[in-house]
């Protein structure tokens, strides 16, 4: 017993240690970007032009981890940040503005020395100033955006200098897309791309101590997975009815460096609105149904992040509905951990939200649940 309690006074001890080495702030920082590009034309169903410069600027709220979680310790210390951002199109002429906000993460890929080469992803929501309308302006030349609030995914790759313990600068390239995937029409979305300058500064300390230990490898296990999940869409006439999407998955899963996943399975989807457009068209009587859904394979790769996971996704139609379309999607979105085991006969549970587009055009968002054993 004796043994015990000095054992527990010497964990709390060496925990109360480790937490003093680090200050109040200590790792915060405030991040200024100046970034520089231009939104264009994917789709020839967008009528007019983009201007040949569209200039942003962003203040992104950030934290230097330091080992205090292992997943910290797995993924190089990445920094988690809360960005918020104005973007400026056309000056208010059709597209109008973009007032964002997004969580985000910066990961390490090189570093040496006082240089580093990261990556960073972002999943929030913009707010657009400019949509189309019918009533009562009449701004239908706008056909990318028809909603106010959109989903807004950022991605930046850029190269950061330590000049001392307060300021780094940095450089890189980044690109931005904005949409409604689909939930009202028309919804082409905005994207852009560009490059960015920056300079963060940190009131106390940019680097902290990191904290090392031991840490024990998890195991590549394989999992047997599936995922259910709703979406919502619009018919091509703007303020039509709502439809529902169903989407199944099975796939299989492999954990690999104890920090990423490997999947790859099959995608089964009903578009309730292809249905409706049929029977209402009187198109294929009777074989509305089986003309309303199409199948997929695919493969994937989720990045480990604590209770977060970020997911790419590649996947190829096996069988399409009537609309046809392009042969291959993407997805991208994020897993939320409820349940997160290595023993049991559920090993996983996760709520999700993924963005599906068809190269730089999105389709549709859903979210649901999914399930692991």
């Amino acid at each position: 017993m004796k043994k015990a309690l000095l054992y527990a006074l010497c964990l709390c001890i060496c925990h109360s240690y480790a937490t003093a080495q680090h200050k109040a702030w200590d790792g915060f920082g405030i991040e200024g970007y100046y970034i520089g590009g231009r939104a264009f034309k994917h789709s020839k169903k967008i009528i007019t032009d983009f201007p040949d410069y569209s200039p942003a600027f962003e203040l992104n709220f950030v934290q230097q981890t330091y080992g205090r979680k292992d997943w910290q310790q797995r993924r190089r210390y990445p920094l988690v940040g809360l960005a918020v951002g104005y973007t400026e199109y056309d000056k208010d002429v059709v597209y109008g503005r973009c007032f964002s906000i997004n969580p985000n993460i910066r990961i390490p890929l090189i570093i040496a020395g006082k240089f580093e080469w990261s990556f960073r992803a972002g999943f929030g929501i913009g707010y657009i100033t400019k949509r189309y309308t019918r009533y009562p302006d009449f701004d239908t030349l706008n056909t990318a955006m028809s909603t106010r609030l959109n989903n807004y995914s950022y991605f930046t790759t850029d190269v950061r200098y330590r000049v001392n313990k307060h300021v780094d600068v940095l450089a890189g390239l980044n690109f931005a897309h904005v949409s409604n995937a689909a939930l009202r029409q028309p919804n082409l979305g905005i994207n852009k791309y560009g490059v960015h300058i920056g300079v963060r500064y940190s009131p106390v300390n940019n680097n902290p101590e990191k904290i090392k230990r031991e840490l024990t490898p998890l195991s590549k296990r394989w999992l047997v997975q599936a995922r259910l999940s709703m979406a919502g869409t619009e018919m091509s006439a703007p303020d039509g009815p709502m439809y529902p999407i169903y989407l199944v998955s099975a796939f299989a899963s492999k954990r690999y460096w104890s920090k990423n996943k490997l999947y790859a399975g099959i995608d089964y989807e009903y578009h309730s609105n292809i249905a409706a457009f049929l029977k209402n068209n009187e198109i294929s009587p009777g074989k509305e149904k089986q003309n309303a859904w199409k199948s997929s394979v695919y493969v994937g790769n989720e990045f480990l992040i604590g209770r977060l996971g970020i997911i790419f996704q590649v996947g190829y139609y096996t069988k399409k509905h009537a609309f046809k379309g392009s042969s291959i999607y993407q997805k991208l979105g994020g897993n939320v951990y409820i349940l997160q085991s290595e023993t049991g006969i559920v090993k996983e549970l996760t709520l999700h939200a993924y963005l599906k587009t068809h190269n730089a055009e999105a389709e549709l968002a859903e979210a649901g649940l999914g399930i692991a054993f």
